[in-house]
């Protein structure tokens, strides 16, 4: 009897993996429950499982993202701590990944262990350099610092995103190769900028441009104000939606161009006839739950799919809380309200850039100039679809 059973099992086992070696379509089906990082190891099985593997990878196409919040049991930031163990759990390949912290945990001096050798600073160069091994090798990273935070809890799209404007808070959003979406990472400083380099980064004479975020850091230095200008003119001129902040600093890509605490502006340009987007503008009557959430319904206006849409909220440092008569969390519950499935991400800054910038279906916008899209005690609220 026991034979016979052994003989059972082995021929189950002989057809498993007989299967296993053989039929693709098991084999896909079976690979597309395995996170990215183990499918990339598991191509190098053999022939099969690697054509299999690569099919898989092709229709990996949904955003994903990374947050996280509170203080950190670690010298790393709190997103930085459980970022390496929750990269290895996605279900894409990172093309771009977009990253934010609040600045105040990232480069404070209160996380600066100078009196240990062992220690490090959360900003130092090492920090960085891990951060960019946690990604494939070409993937681009770019990573802001800035002085509010917010964010939609990592795992599902319609978790109610939360302002951190204290705390320890950050985000990584983790965009994979898309059809028919094409982003370019952007990074200007004052030596690098010229009519020259806008266009080689899709940001001018570019038919396709759809969308620019865009995050201008040390901007209050002497000149900041002029190199602002410099950037905004030709993209007011464009069809492009343009959102984005003032930030503290930005930590990625590293500056090879410019000395530390220069100003330069970083971002990334979306093309492509996929991509859409649409924004609104709360200015500075808004001041009441009602108002914000009547101002942010504007945006179904733009009829954009959920799937692969994102919100981002740029926000002045002086609204959130104290601009709402104490209450905390007013406008990203109200994008919640009206957007249930689609996450939300964004910062609070040191000035906005965006206006009301309704997309409709013959591509027809508001007319806009430089001065327009420059604001301060305002939110811009942004809806990027990205296929």
């Amino acid at each position: 009897m026991g034979e016979n059973q052994d003989f059972a099992v082995s021929l189950q086992d002989s057809k498993a993996a007989y299967v296993l070696s053989n039929v693709a379509e098991v084999v896909e089906r079976i690979l597309t429950f395995v996170p990215t990082k183990s499918l990339l190891r598991i191509a190098s099985v053999c022939r099969l499982w690697r054509n299999c593997a690569r099919r898989v990878l092709r229709t990996q196409q949904q955003l994903t993202w990374v947050s996280a919040c509170g203080p950190s049991n670690t010298e790393v930031h709190a997103l930085c701590s459980i970022l390496a163990e929750e990269v290895e759990k996605v279900f894409l390949l990172p093309n771009k990944v977009l990253a934010m912290v609040d600045c105040e945990a990232f480069t404070g001096q209160a996380y600066c262990y100078r009196e240990s050798k062992a220690k490090k600073s959360r900003h130092s160069p090492d920090t960085v350099e891990e951060l960019n091994l946690l990604f494939p090798k070409g993937c681009d990273i770019m990573g802001i610092a800035t002085p509010g935070i917010v964010l939609t809890p990592s795992g599902s799209c319609s978790g109610p995103p939360q302002e951190y404007q204290e705390g320890e808070a950050g985000f990584a959003i983790m965009f994979p190769t898309m059809e028919g979406v094409h982003i370019k990472p952007f990074h200007f400083c004052k030596k690098s900028i010229s009519p020259t380099a806008l266009k080689e980064a899709g940001l001018v004479d570019n038919p396709d441009l759809r969308v620019v975020l865009m995050f201008v850091y040390e901007a209050y230095k002497s000149g900041g104000a002029r190199f602002l200008t410099q950037i905004l003119e030709p993209l007011a001129k464009s069809k492009a939606l343009i959102a984005g902040g003032l930030v503290e600093s930005v930590f990625s890509p590293p500056r090879h161009c410019c000395s530390q605490g220069a100003y330069g502006v970083v971002g990334l340009a979306l093309s492509g006839p996929k991509v859409q987007g649409a924004s609104v503008l709360l200015d500075q009557d808004v001041s009441n739950p009602k108002a914000a959430e009547a101002t942010i319904r504007r945006l179904k206006a733009a009829k954009i799919p959920e799937r692969n849409t994102l919100g981002f909220m740029f926000a002045c440092v002086g609204r959130g809380q104290n601009y709402y008569n104490n209450q905390t969390n007013v406008e990203a519950d109200a994008f919640h309200k009206v957007f249930p499935n689609t996450p939300l991400f964004g910062l609070f800054g040191n000035g906005e850039i965006g206006c009301d910038r309704i997309i409709k279906d013959d591509y027809t916008l508001c007319d806009t100039d430089t001065d327009s899209l420059q604001h301060e005690y305002t939110t811009v609220m942004t809806l990027v679809h990205l296929g």
